[in-house]
């Protein structure tokens, strides 16, 4: 492996290493442009990614740390991008507690099984996560040595509810409609699961902390299969007492889609900064969202596949303006990068953005 932002063309001795400009955006502090990453930028969209895909399989790179911290570090060596995300995947938490998964043949994701009842959440454990997630620990030591403190590392879990409905269905499905139904009818039964992922989350952004992450990114990805109602003790009362028990160690982002319209529950978590979807507008964030709180996104991720370069960098400029002033903020996409991006959509968009002034 190769490091780093300072040897990408075009990097200024006198600009501030992206790490710095990125935390200081979490933090809400002044900074020279906006700091940029994407979610999803490690992996499917890349050449260099796909090559090694067709030696590996998806889940020998996610548990190999030489393997995921050379995916992670490809998006960063290619477009110079201010952070780093942990190449992993948010069901690698569950696997820890007992659940394992693999991929069908025919596309997606299946569980060994599904935790239906009061017996099968008894047969998670908590106990053992950090161990059997040492994997990850690995990587993301591999890959703040080479970042070198330039370059700012982010580490992230899936939401206890996100990984419930996951965990329920027995692994990826059209309707997700066993946790919401055990939430509903029996909800002593989905807090002793909530419970358990609550714990073993904690356990896992603990584990990341400690190996180097500079940030941890929550993704609530389901987040609005619930009623706003709902939401609160479905899944905000959850990922709020994950953050307290991390106790403000490092900036902590939450991106729950599709529930923009619980921002009082979102805002009680705790979190650092709110990732913003690309289906509601940023400007109303900038208007609903205390000064305190750094606003990250949200750039439509179709425009990387489905509209030409010009026109990807002239709606980033768009967003850059709207957002212009504002004390922490952080350029994003409002989803994850699709697999059939665009090289020169994404490299039009940093360029955006790194020009911005």
């Amino acid at each position: 492996m190769t490091t780093t932002s300072t040897q990408r063309a075009g990097s200024s001795a006198h600009a501030p290493p992206d790490c710095h400009r990125f935390l200081s955006a979490c933090a809400c502090r002044s900074v020279d442009r906006p700091p940029v990453w994407f979610m999803r930028q490690a992996g499917r969209a890349l050449p260099e990614y796909r090559a090694l895909k067709e030696r590996h399989s998806f889940l020998e790179l996610v548990r190999t740390p030489e393997l995921a911290a050379e995916v992670t570090l490809q998006p960063v060596r290619r477009f110079g991008f201010d952070a780093a995300i942990l190449f992993s995947d948010i069901l690698v938490v569950p696997e820890a507690m007992g659940q394992s998964y693999r991929f069908r043949d025919g596309g997606g994701v299946t569980m060994d099984f599904a935790v239906r009842r009061q017996a099968d959440i008894e047969k998670l454990s908590v106990g053992r996560v950090v161990e059997r997630l040492n994997y990850m620990d690995q990587a993301l030591r591999l890959v703040r040595q080479e970042l070198g403190g330039q370059t700012a590392l982010i580490g992230f879990a899936g939401s206890p509810w996100t990984l419930a409905t996951f965990m329920m269905e027995g692994g990826g499905a059209k309707a997700y409609s066993r946790a919401p139904a055990l939430f509903r009818e029996e909800p002593l039964a989905f807090f002793a699961l909530a419970e358990k992922l609550t714990g073993a989350v904690t356990a896992c952004l603990q584990m990341q902390i400690q190996a180097g992450a500079d940030v941890v990114q929550i993704f609530d990805s389901h987040g609005g299969l619930l009623a706003p109602a709902e939401f609160r003790e479905a899944s905000g009362r959850w990922m709020r007492e994950i953050i307290s028990r991390l106790g403000g160690r490092v900036p902590v982002i939450v991106f729950s889609l599709g529930t923009h319209g619980n921002w009082d529950d979102l805002l009680a978590t705790g979190a650092s900064v709110l990732g913003i979807d690309w289906r509601f507008p940023l400007a109303d964030a900038r208007r609903l969202l205390p000064a305190g709180v750094a606003i990250q996104g949200n750039l439509a991720p179709a425009l990387l596949s489905e509209a030409p370069a010009a026109g990807a960098a002239g709606e980033t400029r768009r967003l850059l303006e709207e957002m212009r002033g504002r004390k922490g903020y952080i350029f994003n996409l409002g989803h994850g990068v699709p697999p059939d991006a665009k090289l020169e959509n994404i490299a039009a968009v940093v360029e955006t953005v790194k020009n911005f002034k």
